[in-house]
């Protein structure tokens, strides 16, 4: 009995042995693979990396000395391991099934990939961002004239760029069919030339000082405060350490304007650096094509220089600093008036002087490039004296804003956060004269009619959360509070959502609302060009508006080369806005809040694609249905058209030596207020006439535009010539009343085409690297 039981337990133990491998094997086979990341450079942990399977959505992050376990996956086959980190270039590990031993990641950041050459485009439609973004590059901007801001949209179908009056030559920008005052325009990020500024402030920024423009519709991040409300353009200008060390351009049209423009860009010792822009225009000829005894494009002279610096430490600090400057005068009017002598001719002038100045601060923790602190201020004097006709408008602005800002993450990197607090401080200051005298106001009435004072001082505080799994799902929840020294209290909630539904299809959804205080004078200005009259009611509250819509953006091949397809749609709803309203009657403008309803409606399509090397082909499509109620009645915007098509086409020979490009804009009918003189009235007792109807409105016809330029580029020079309107076509009789610019028929505000015709140009560029 006693050799069976130990025959049996020989048995046993020798099973046992020999399948002890096996059970080893399954055993490692089921264990989780654990390791560390580190920073390759540093040796430091990366606490908060992300870990996870290729092809599964099983992941893990590394605790707070870089750790981390992660239990295998279930499939066959030789799993791969992704390790990726915020600021640093994911790696691919192939893990063994057995006798996996202990794995130390050491992860490269991803600034070293600077010193890679990258051949090809950027996409104009970031695949990456959480909000609708378009990008306009500095490539994009050499395929027009493009010598300030409001020229670096020619080529571009978002955002459109219209002529306030056919005498002063002020611009605005439009997007989502609202007028640019409902964008937020920032440099570097940086909320920038807004306010009083507005009617100019398209040719305060030089296009050669720029090295591209993101494009964002919709609600964008609380962060940059709370006054967007159709969507955010942000110019980025030239970076001190990464622009060319010099770059000289000049331009000529055959109206006898001239731009010239100088970057200068160097090192400052090892962690240093700086440019300097220079910018200057002129226009002295006086030409009228037209023969309406106007000038058709108004003398002007400016001088812009801009200076910054940007200091890097090796220890995660970060400086920049800049000064600028600017003086523009401006001559419009008849022929025959002369500023210094009007002789009884009808004239407009406008004399601008501008100064600013930003630092930008940031100090990102070792080892922890997702956690970071920044302190960003900038100040503004700006100052202009105007004369429209008799009318005087003279005005002052000194603007100061400070943000602090906070980021860091949530455990992992998939939650990160954004905390901060800002200061905004705004003093307006603006005297507007007539010309008429009412016998029956007082003078201290006359002075509170005439002078407008306003100090604005608003404190706030903000928070932003960001939620991105590492597949498919990236979400941006923010809400600020700021407490307005005269209107109280400002809440601005904003969410974007994106979602990858494939690798090349993607989803967007924005929702948010915005508050803006509205500067009726300044945003009117071009209705100064008119016989009307402004009446400016009383108690104007601040502009108040929801922005609901959404985007699908779908990338896919033709003949192998990539395209892009998108189309979107935003409706702005607002509960208050200033309205300026021109049809209630004509020979005055009313600014009221708003007393029923007004929205606007965008729907937009386009199509890019690169059908063969080298050639460069988009087309869109855009609907705007913006309409507001003026005297009760729900009537289009003036001057908006409803339907409008967009193309472009870009071909570049090898090497880029050649480069031609044609841009083509179809407009549709756009509706017209009435023009002065149809009514009279006392514009200070006098009721206001009936508001039309829909069905008695009066229309512009519908017209096509072309644009052409060709680039010949040589090894450091490039030379380009082109013309605008290529088939010369003309608003006819763009100023009512020419002939009596006095009187009560005048009215040049009724611009909805070209008013010169065809213009040409060449210019030059010379850049050393």
């Amino acid at each position: 009995m006693n050799r069976f039981s130990g025959f049996g337990g020989l048995c046993a133990a020798a099973l046992l042995l020999s399948s002890t491998p096996a059970l080893l094997a399954q055993t490692a086979a089921l264990a989780p693979v654990r390791g560390q990341v580190t920073d390759a450079a540093s040796s430091s942990p990366l606490p908060g990396a992300v870990v996870r399977w290729l092809g599964t959505t099983d992941a893990a992050s590394a605790d707070e000395r870089g750790g981390f376990s992660i239990v295998r996956p279930a499939q066959a086959g030789v799993p791969r391991l992704i390790v990726s980190f915020l600021g640093y270039r994911p790696d691919t590990l192939t893990v063994a099934a057995e006798g996996t031993p202990y794995l130390r990641v050491a992860l490269r950041r991803g600034t070293e990939l600077a010193e890679v050459k990258v051949e090809g485009r950027t996409q104009a439609y970031s695949a990456l961002t959480p909000t609708n973004s378009q990008v306009i590059t500095s490539r994009d901007l050499t395929k027009s004239a493009c010598c300030n801001l409001a020229e670096s949209f020619e080529t571009n179908a978002a955002v459109e760029v219209s002529t306030t009056d056919a005498v002063s030559g002020a611009k605005q920008i439009q997007l989502l069919g609202l007028d640019g005052a409902y964008s937020l325009l920032t440099v570097d990020n940086q909320p920038a030339l807004r306010g009083l500024s507005t009617p100019y402030r398209l040719g305060y920024l030089s296009g050669t000082w720029i090295e591209s423009i993101d494009i964002i519709k919709g609600m964008g991040s609380v962060v940059n405060g709370y006054e967007s409300i159709s969507g955010q353009v942000n110019v980025r200008l030239k970076e001190p350490d990464k622009t060319d060390r010099l770059l000289f351009n000049a331009y000529g049209n055959d109206l006898g304007k001239f731009d010239l423009n100088l970057n200068l860009a160097s090192p400052v010792g090892k962690r240093g650096s700086t440019v300097l822009l220079l910018h200057t225009d002129h226009l002295g000829r006086r030409v009228d094509r037209n023969h309406d005894n106007f000038l058709d494009l108004p003398l002007a002279t400016q001088y812009n220089v801009l200076n910054k610096w940007k200091y890097k430490s090796d220890k995660g600090l970060v400086a920049e600093a800049g000064v600028g400057a600017l003086r523009e005068t401006r001559q419009g009017g008849q022929i025959g008036f002369r500023e210094s002598n009007p002789a009884g001719y009808y004239g407009t002038t406008m004399t601008a002087t501008r100064y600013t100045g930003f630092t930008k601060t940031s100090y990102t923790w070792p080892g922890r490039p997702y956690q970071s602190l920044g302190l960003l201020l900038n100040g503004t004097a700006y100052s202009f004296d105007s004369q429209y006709g008799r009318r005087t408008y003279n005005g002052t602005q000194n603007t100061g804003q400070a943000t602090l800002l906070f980021q860091s993450i949530l455990g992992t990197t998939a939650h990160t956060y954004r905390l901060g607090m800002s200061y905004l401080h705004d003093n307006y200051r603006e005297l507007y004269r007539t010309g008429l005298l009412d016998p029956n106001e007082t003078p201290a009435q006359r002075y509170a009619r005439e002078n407008r004072r306003r100090q604005e001082r608003v404190p706030g505080a903000f928070a932003e959360y960001t939620y991105q799994n590492a597949k498919n799902l990236t979400l941006v929840g923010g809400l600020r509070l700021d407490q307005h020294n005269l209107y109280g209290w400002f809440l601005t909630p904003r969410l974007n959502v994106k979602y990858d539904a494939t690798a090349s299809t993607i989803l967007r959804v924005a929702a948010g609302r915005g508050t803006r205080v509205a500067n009726p004078l300044a945003e009117n200005t071009g209705m100064l060009v008119s016989s009307r009259e402004f009446t400016l009611l009383p108690d104007l509250q601040p502009e108040r508006a929801w922005n609901v819509g959404g985007s699908f953006t779908q990338y896919f091949t033709v003949a192998s080369r990539p395209a892009t397809f998108v189309a979107d749609y935003y409706h702005t709803e607002f509960q208050n806005q200033v309205v300026a309203d021109m049809y209630s009657s004509p020979d005055r403008l009313l600014i009221s809040n708003l007393y029923g309803r007004s929205f606007s409606r965008s729907l937009q399509m386009e199509v890019q694609v690169e059908p063969l090397k080298g050639l460069q082909a988009k087309a869109a499509y855009k609907f705007l249905d913006v309409q507001t109620s003026y005297g009760g009645q729900l009537l289009p915007k003036f001057l908006t058209p409803r339907h409008r098509l967009f193309a472009n086409l870009s071909y570049a020979t090898a090497f880029d030596k050649w480069r031609f490009d044609l841009t083509g804009q179809w407009f549709g009918r756009r509706p017209l207020a009435m023009s002065p003189g149809t009514a009279h009235s006392d514009p200070y007792h006098d009721p206001l006439p009936n508001t039309p109807t829909a069905d008695e409105l009066s229309y512009t016809p519908r017209y096509v535009l072309f644009n052409a330029q060709v680039t010949r580029a040589f090894k450091r020079w490039e030379v380009y010539a082109g013309a605008e309107n290529l088939l010369n076509y003309r608003q006819p009789n763009p100023i009512i009343g020419a002939s009596d610019p006095f009187g009560p028929n005048f009215d040049a505000a009724m611009v909805w085409g070209p008013t010169f015709g065809r213009l040409t140009y060449a210019g030059l560029r010379f850049r050393l690297q």
